[in-house]
């Protein structure tokens, strides 16, 4: 069988096969690679414009980030904060023309896993300053303030 279907002399000769055999392809035509690439491109068009990291998606080819954990949190700031935020502030402004007082809402920061190393390095960054006052130091974090009754605060 090998000497019939081996070969340049036999290239592009019919192969027949008996008996319930079926040949199956052990690569891919440079047609369906190029089908391939141009699936890849489209997905990975799409996932740019809706602002997802290509390499969230899976999608090869994309080198933009370093690594995964650095896509991840380039998404959340670059594509889900600032939509969480643009909600929040459709909401705030609905519910204070609804219950006719000021309300503020923002998105809570601290509950989002992917951007914890940037939290801990802020934290560090903080703590580390000596020149500031505890209140300082929590209105940097984001804290509320002491009572004033407070030697720390």
């Amino acid at each position: 069988m090998e000497s019939h279907h081996q070969g340049a002399r036999n290239a592009g000769r019919p192969m027949l096969l008996e008996g319930g055999l079926d040949w199956k392809p052990m690569g891919f035509s440079p047609s369906d690679m190029e089908f391939q690439k141009t699936k890849e491109a489209a997905a990975r068009e799409i996932a740019l414009a809706f602002g997802v990291p290509p390499m969230l998606l899976g999608i090869p080819g994309d080198a933009t980030y370093a690594n995964y954990q650095e896509a991840n949190r380039a998404f959340y700031r670059l594509t889900v904060l600032p939509m969480a935020t643009r909600v929040a502030a459709a909401m705030s402004e609905w519910l204070s023309v609804f219950t006719g007082e000021a309300v503020t809402l923002r998105p809570d920061l601290d509950q989002v896993p992917a951007l914890a190393v940037e939290r801990d390095a802020q934290w560090t960054r903080v703590a580390a300053a000596d020149f500031l006052s505890a209140g300082e130091k929590r209105a940097l974090l984001g804290l509320p303030a002491q009572p004033d009754g407070d030697p720390d605060g």
